[in-house]
């Protein structure tokens, strides 16, 4: 069998990677598109806060969480050593007391089934300050030590290298999909065909533009994210839990004494990749609400990624109706850094046809 990838992010990246580790002949084919979400994306790995109470959502979000231990496990034990991974942990705060209370309860009414989030403790201010020294002086805390972070361009990159040096390749190129005989078809830049069994489009927010030949109309649109990263000279940051206030906007940070803020969600964008004034001051005032003490860090850059979203919060994997030799793993969204490790193993486990962990049918995309 021989399988076509068109996406290198971290959903594409893994789906490879799980092939090649089947002995799959894949051939990865990815664009040097500007915002790429994967390039862009600095995640939080921490489901067990979420809001979202979907069930069958979460199941996918937790086992996304659950499965990063046998990912890096594996990843290292190839020669894999830079993952921009970490199990640095999370505090959960709220300005807001009802608030703060509700994602208690929610986060310990998971823990039961999630024993990858450790023993979670609620901390005083002082306690929540000296693991996140710029946090407000003001704020409780509740910490969990299962949560990490991961740099999603780091952690992609080792994936296809992984998938390489088990006999995958892997190159730059703009391909277009048509379809022969109920059968979608790939060519390359140059008009030829490129040969393959099953084709898997993990191409995030440009899939909608990839698919059209066929007739499809994918519902997902680029969602615009801005994220501003942040320099403490001389600050050992490297250990700092990641900071996940019950908004929109998240804090973590690296080894190189950077602090990342992110982001701004901005629906009908387009590919507009320009950082903006309003986008900056949204990112920045929210951060430093939460966290003044990084109002003296210097600012070293924004970055711009298009998320895949999807019309809601559910990711869109499987095979494609009424054609052959197509899957599809996109609209990801938000979620994408924690989901998209394990979504790649079970796309991959599609296309070889083994059973999924998680049932993906509701997940299938639309005729």
């Amino acid at each position: 069998m021989r399988v076509l990838i068109i996406g290198a992010g971290i959903l594409g990246a893994s789906t490879a990677y799980h092939l090649a580790q089947q002995g799959i002949d894949v051939e990865i084919v990815d664009e040097e598109h500007q915002g790429k979400a994967t390039m862009a994306g600095a995640g939080i790995v921490c489901p067990w806060a979420t809001k979202v109470e979907e069930p069958e959502w979460y199941r996918l979000y937790a086992a996304g969480a659950r499965y990063y231990d046998e990912l890096i496990e594996g990843l290292m034990s190839r020669g894999e050593t830079a993952l921009g991974y970490a199990k640095v942990g999370a505090l959960v705060v709220a300005d807001d007391k009802a608030e703060f209370a509700a994602a208690e309860e929610r986060i310990l009414r998971r823990l039961k089934d999630a024993p990858e989030a450790g023993d979670i403790r609620r901390l005083t201010p002082a306690q929540a300050r000296e693991m996140f020294p710029p946090l407000r002086d003001d704020l409780e805390a509740i910490f969990i030590p299962g949560g990490s972070r991961v740099d999603a361009r780091l952690l992609a990159a080792a994936m296809v290298r992984a998938a390489v040096a088990m006999g995958a390749t892997s190159r730059s190129d703009h391909v277009t999909l048509s379809m022969q005989d109920g059968r979608a078809i790939c060519h390359d830049s140059n008009g030829k065909r490129i040969e393959a069994d099953e084709i898997v489009v993990t191409a995030g927010a440009w899939a909608s533009q990839i698919l059209n030949p066929l007739g499809m109309v994918h519902p997902v649109a680029p969602q615009k994210g801005q994220i501003v990263h942040l320099r403490l000279p001389g600050v050992a940051t490297a250990k700092w839990p990641s900071l996940l206030p019950m908004g929109s906007h998240y804090m973590l940070a690296f080894d190189d004494s950077r602090v990342v803020i992110g982001a701004t969600r901005e629906d009908n964008s387009g590919f507009d990749y320009r950082v903006t004034a309003a986008g900056e001051l949204e990112v920045l005032a929210a951060g430093l609400a939460i966290a003044p003490g990084l109002a003296s860090a210097t600012h070293i850059e924004t970055r711009i990624g298009f998320r895949p979203a999807g019309p809601n919060y559910r990711p869109i994997l499987g095979r494609a109706p009424n054609m052959q030799g197509l899957l599809i793993g996109n609209g990801l969204g938000a979620a994408g850094l924690t989901i998209g490790p394990f979504a790649g193993r079970c796309l991959a486990d599609l296309v070889t046809g083994k059973p999924t962990e998680l049932p993906l049918t509701s997940y299938a995309p639309n005729a």
